[in-house]
């Protein structure tokens, strides 16, 4: 079986900007803008919330208030960032719209899928977990949403070993580009987590969601492949995407391997201000040129970055076209950031921090 053409890599720090050439080749619906208007989330309203396989099946079950299953996943291979803080902000919505919620803390997919010099042990990996962990529930999530890989009970490890026998090292190959022995571990953990939801000992089935950007859709496809082979009753899980979240530099997303790229939840102060007035700027060369001409508003990392995460649509709106007339400068935008950033994250840090013992709890029992 050969490598699908313009295969994504899960793994990339690229960021992806052809969507309609994914939509096409992989066969992804756009999120309807009726769904999207009912949720009434920024996420959906702003299109931050840009595709979906299957999630009429969980939008019926929020309108009839039948629950659902809600499973996210984040590696734990480093501090979150502003792009990790999107998907728990998602789950926390769902939360509340009734599901049954399992958030995965993935220590072993963060040690055995990232290099030694990134994660180097598992030590490493739960210590990662335990700061992981305190962030998701200073964002909303409580003890018991969430688990760790490493926690798991030995039904969990058992199923991952079933689904093994469901994917070949050819599907594998085909759907990834490529094959690495750590990563192929990770996946199947993935796999897992996303379906054990609805194994008779957990939820039984029961129609699932995940939320993932557009480069995990490998995962969202091999899943849907294999499921209907596993000797189990189950619904194949639906997945909602997240446009790309632009890293701070041109052409990247926010990677914890790359620390320019993204604001980390737990980043200082002045940190944060030195990222945010170094990102990549949609503003002109020179003041005459932006006065005249505008700035690219399509291009601005800062006003991306706002768009994901401030509160306010309407003071948005008109920030934006403030920038496009030329009368807001980028340096004055990227104060209102800074402005924004600074304190939502210092009063997040106070949070994690009083948390800090319930996620070592978590972590180690």
């Amino acid at each position: 079986m050969k490598p699908e053409e313009n295969a994504i890599d899960a793994w990339s720090n690229q960021a992806i900007t052809d969507y309609d050439h994914v939509f096409k080749e992989f066969g992804l619906k756009p999120f309807p803008k009726t769904m999207a208007t009912e949720l009434n989330h920024y996420l959906f309203e702003r299109g931050i919330i840009i595709a979906h396989r299957d999630f009429d099946k969980i939008f019926e079950r929020i309108q009839k208030k039948k629950p659902f299953i809600n499973i996210t996943g984040i590696a734990s291979s480093g501090p979150y960032h502003l792009g990790h803080k999107v998907d728990i902000d998602l789950f926390a919505f769902l939360k509340k719209k009734g599901a049954k919620n399992y958030f995965a803390v993935c220590d072993i997919d963060g040690y055995v899928s990232r290099s030694d010099a990134k994660v180097p042990s598992m030590k490493a990996a739960k210590e990662f977990a335990v700061q992981n962990t305190a962030d998701a529930l200073a964002l909303g999530l409580d003890p018991e949403d969430i688990y760790v890989q490493s926690k798991k009970p030995s039904r969990y490890y058992e199923f991952s070993f079933e689904i093994s026998k469901k994917i070949t090292t050819s599907t594998f190959e085909a759907i990834y580009g490529h094959l690495d022995m750590g990563k192929i571990s990770a996946n199947l953990l993935q796999y897992a987590d996303i379906l054990h939801g609805q194994l008779p000992e957990f939820e039984g089935k029961m129609p699932s969601v995940t939320g993932i950007g557009l480069d995990q859709d490998p995962h969202a496809r091999a899943t849907r492949d294999f499921v209907e082979r596993l000797p189990y009753e189950m619904e194949k899980p639906s997945f909602l995407y997240f446009k790309h979240q632009s890293g701070l530099k041109e052409g990247s997303k926010m990677s914890a391997s790359e620390p320019d790229t993204a604001i980390f939840l737990n980043d200082p102060p002045k940190e944060i201000e030195r990222k945010i007035q170094r990102a990549f700027t949609g503003g002109r060369p020179t003041l005459e040129e932006h006065r005249k001409l505008g700035g690219v508003l399509e291009i601005d990392k800062v006003f991306e970055m706002l768009w994901f995460h401030y509160p306010n649509t309407k003071e948005l709106l008109a920030i934006a076209d403030e920038f496009k007339s030329g009368k807001m400068l980028s340096r004055e935008m990227k104060q209102i950031a800074i402005d924004y950033f600074v304190p939502m994250l210092l009063e997040h840090q106070k949070k994690a921090k009083e948390n800090l013992a319930k996620a070592k709890k978590i972590v180690y029992g």
